[in-house]
């Protein structure tokens, strides 16, 4: 169920739901885990609310690699926990999560945040404690290469890595798509007034005029509020060929619905934060024709994805693992893996600054994952720049492409 009234939710992964609290280094683990030294992986998202659909898949599947990596004794020595906090979508929520997960010494790495805007509010947080993050889910390039990533890229936090690609490549991708796949030659532009929403906006109003396109307006819409009708009335006014979304699900949904019964026919184009099942069912079946990419190949559609999807449905969640979960799962193992180099370089033992030994591993972390290659250049950012443009058909989302950006 979704909406769960829990604002913390701590579960241990070894199908043990009466553990006692997240381990510490040293303490003895109980029943039925891998034994040894306890190594807690944090989860941050948002497990109750609008955007709970994409939170829970998180959690779950990064407690499906703490199990994976427990049942097969990935790491000699070391079972894994997870502990995972509800940040509401929020940043202030996001930050005291940080604050919480840095305390407890027993945490070496972290999945998380949905949210590039909660990102932003938890990564000096992780920094000052050298403690690893891995989001699964964060597009904006600016986390990774800086606020001047268009012409100066810096890498700002050491400890900051992702799976996901940036909305660098998504927002370019999509333009190429709208342009040159469906001969879309004018957009009007929308976007939620945050961080993950203008950024992606910015990035393919860039690359659909340089493609030859005209922007026929932009407008932002107040995500608290779903009253879209003067939003609405300037987009049909505008009778742009493609209206561009930046933002999520629970605010595009009812802004399609809303956009359809005025009128408008050109389809609404967005990014990966509207590719959900809910944002269908908030369009009221009026999104028929509208697009969105999402990061990397349908799960279901890799080879290297069938165990996961497999192992997903026998642990028997009460949720699916949804857009994310491919990559959280790979970005939990990527914590694990990290931990195990530096569990072997030190003689079998978690050492006393493992944070910081963690934090140096992960730029060397390589492996065949659920997604693909998982790996992560100088900045922080994953090595696959897979991309798939989905649309929606008879009610369903339907992948129309797959590919990567080539600029």
């Amino acid at each position: 169920m979704r909406n769960r009234s829990m604002l913390v939710v701590s579960i241990a992964v070894v199908g043990a739901l009466t553990l006692s609290a997240c381990g510490s280094r040293g303490e003895k683990s109980g029943s039925g885990d891998a034994g040894g030294t306890t190594v807690t992986i944090g989860v941050d998202a948002p497990l109750t609310g609008p955007l709970s659909a994409l939170g829970l898949g998180i959690q779950h599947s990064v407690e499906l690699a703490a199990k994976i990596a427990n049942d097969n004794k990935e790491v000699p020595g070391v079972t894994f926990k997870v502990k995972a906090l509800d940040d509401k979508k929020s940043p202030q929520e996001g930050q005291q999560n940080a604050t919480a997960l840095v305390a407890d010494k027993s945490v070496l790495g972290v999945v998380g945040p949905l949210n590039s805007g909660v990102a932003q509010s938890m990564q000096q947080v992780f920094e000052s404690a050298s403690l690893v993050e891995v989001s699964p889910a964060n597009t904006n390039p600016a986390l990774t290469q800086g606020e001047k990533f268009e012409t100066e890229k810096k890498r700002t936090f050491k400890t900051y890595f992702r799976t996901a690609t940036t909305d660098a490549i998504q927002g370019p991708f999509a333009a190429q798509y709208a342009y040159t796949d469906l001969g879309k030659k004018t957009a009007y532009l929308i976007d939620d007034k945050k961080t993950y929403g203008v950024g992606l906006v910015g990035a393919f109003q860039k690359e659909f005029t340089k493609l030859g396109g005209t922007i026929k307006g932009q407008d932002h819409i107040d995500e608290n509020n779903l009253d879209f009708s003067a939003v609405v009335t300037k987009a049909k006014a505008a009778g742009a060929d493609v209206i561009y979304y930046g933002g999520e699900y629970p605010q595009s949904g009812p802004l399609s619905d809303q956009l359809k019964k005025a009128g408008v026919t050109a389809p609404v184009f967005g990014g990966d934060g509207m590719y959900d099942p809910e944002y269908i069912n908030k369009a009221n079946k009026n999104a028929n024709g509208d697009l969105a990419t999402s990061v990397g190949a349908p799960v279901e559609s890799l080879d290297s994805a069938k165990k996961f999807v497999a192992d997903y449905k026998t642990a028997g969640y009460s949720d699916p693992y949804a857009a994310y979960g491919g990559y959280s799962y790979d970005a939990a193992w990527s914590i694990v893996q990290a931990v195990k180099a530096v569990v072997a370089d030190n003689g079998g033992k978690v050492p006393s600054d493992a944070r910081a030994k963690v934090v140096t591993a992960m730029s060397k972390v390589s492996f065949d994952g659920v997604t693909g290659k998982v790996g992560f250049d100088e900045y922080g950012d994953a090595v696959n720049k897979q991309l798939t443009v989905y649309t929606v058909k008879d009610g369903a989302w339907s992948v129309a492409k797959s590919g990567t950006y080539a600029g």
